[in-house]
């Protein structure tokens, strides 16, 4: 069974079981980019519908839309809240027509559940129409962009919450780690001691700044240009449509949005975008970084630092029995790759935004929900088959400790740096350990200075010893 639809192009058969209309098929016909449909991101439809009904509400209370037709839009919107009828919205997640027809995917669907809520027939668009009622007092321009920040403030809250998993689980490590005592590298050579647990806790503080930034670029996504229509002159809206709309979509939402001050900017500006994605990037470095060094540490197990031990997952070669990789260090760094070329996609879409609208916004905004979701399940995957099963070799880092050269630098104070240099020299060329140098041949210091100043507590936190 189908019903015929029709737009100013012409006519088309739509199948009668589903609520999307004729522009949603011409969408899925014009665009097959991806394979990715919008029903995947369900925060987004989820936003959507928060606009749709707040512009209702706005449009009924100003007069310019029937209670009737406006109540069964609101009805229809409540129930896209709440996660129904996520399987028509079928249009790509890149799409030409600065997501005209994911708006338009919308409206459909609502104006369909509107009618049936009312006891009509789907595509009954005399009685509620997707363009007249459900996009009364909108444009896509202003629509689409609202409901895509709205959705990134709710999705961010989710990947909030994973990092800050990430932290706690870090900070655990730290603590669990406070007395192992290790050798702390630049350059990846050997340099001064220091404890397993500061360095797990230099790796949980950058998480947390890393959630910091995100709240910042929050609160950049709450400036709305809701009412500004077609390109910010608010044409076709009703005097008092842009301030109410904004009020209302706050009050159903409970997230504070501002309206912004200059409508027409807001309307091409993609900035908050920028920012946003340069802070995911930004995570994704950092996440390199401490990957990287987790892959370090644990390298070996014989032939290499052997400083701590990851979880063992699978096995990691199919010719080599019994080698394990680090799976999961790996697979989070290639995300991290990922997340970054995302981030120039999102550069170079912003900048290409002509005049009074960024056309672009499809793909920005498919870069950034495929970055955050991607790092999300990145993160999750670290925490939890990772981080917490970490282990440490505690015997194995204090003897590496004490066999290194760096640890003349302790001595410095005492013995002066041109003195330690040659010290460290002749340890390097002979292979000797500083103590037997120090303590046993040269005799420059006793044996209670040395315990005085290569005890576990003046190693991790040094206080500064004359002799």
């Amino acid at each position: 069974m189908a019903r015929i639809e029709k737009d100013f192009l012409g006519e088309k058969e739509v199948p009668d079981d589903v609520y999307y209309g004729v522009q949603t098929l011409r969408a899925k016909e014009n665009f097959y980019i991806t394979g990715i449909p919008m029903s995947t991101e369900p925060n987004l439809i989820k936003a959507f519908a928060y606009v749709k009904k707040a512009a209702a509400m706005t449009n009924c209370q100003l007069g310019v839309l029937d209670k009737t037709v406006a109540d069964a839009i609101v009805q229809a919107c409540d129930r896209l809240i709440a996660g129904q009828y996520l399987d028509q919205f079928i249009t790509d997640s890149i799409q030409g027509g600065a997501g005209t027809s994911f708006n338009m995917n919308t409206n459909e669907v609502i104006a369909n559940v509107a009618l049936e809520i009312m006891g009509k027939p789907k595509g009954e668009y005399s009685i509620v129409s997707p363009n007249d009622h459900v996009n009364c007092s909108q444009s896509t321009n202003d629509a689409y962009p609202t409901a895509f920040r709205l959705a990134l403030i709710m999705r961010l809250r989710e990947y909030m919450k994973t990092l800050e998993g990430l932290q706690d689980a870090l900070s655990k490590k730290s603590v669990e780690f406070d007395h192992v005592l290790k050798m702390g590298r630049t350059h990846l050579q050997d340099a001064v001691p220091m404890s397993m647990g500061a360095e797990f806790h230099g790796f949980a503080t950058t998480i947390g700044e890393e959630i910091q930034r995100i709240a910042e670029s929050n609160l950049l996504l709450r400036e709305i240009n809701l009412g500004a229509t077609a390109i910010g002159t608010s044409v076709n809206a009703p005097e008092g449509y842009p301030e109410l709309a904004t009020l209302n979509l706050s009050k159903i939402t409970g997230i504070e949005f501002v309206l912004a001050s200059d409508l027409v900017e807001a309307t091409s500006d993609t900035g908050a975008y920028v920012q946003l994605s340069g802070v995911l990037k930004r995570t994704a470095v950092k996440l390199t970084k401490i990957c990287n060094d987790l892959r370090l540490l644990s390298s070996g197990p014989r032939c290499g630092l052997n400083e701590i031990n990851l979880p063992q997952l699978q096995p990691g070669s199919s010719i080599m029995p019994g080698k394990v990789n680090p799976v999961i260090p790996e697979v989070v760094n290639q995300t991290s790759f990922f997340v970054i070329g995302m981030d120039l996609t999102v550069t170079l879409a912003a900048s290409a935004g002509q005049l009074q609208l960024n056309v672009m916004e499809p793909v920005i905004g498919f870069a950034l929900f495929s970055s955050i979701s991607a790092m999300q399940n990145a993160v999750k995957s670290l925490t939890d088959n990772c981080i917490k099963g970490i282990t440490a070799n505690a015997e194995r880092t204090a003897a590496m400790v004490m066999g290194a050269l760096g640890i003349v630098t302790q001595l410095s104070p005492i013995l002066g740096y041109k003195q330690c240099a040659e010290i460290a020299r002749e340890g390097y060329k002979e292979n000797k350990s500083i103590h037997d140098i120090v303590v046993l041949e040269k005799k420059l210091i006793t044996q209670e200075k040395w315990d005085e100043v290569f005890s576990f507590e003046n190693l991790i936190h040094p206080h500064f010893i004359k002799s």
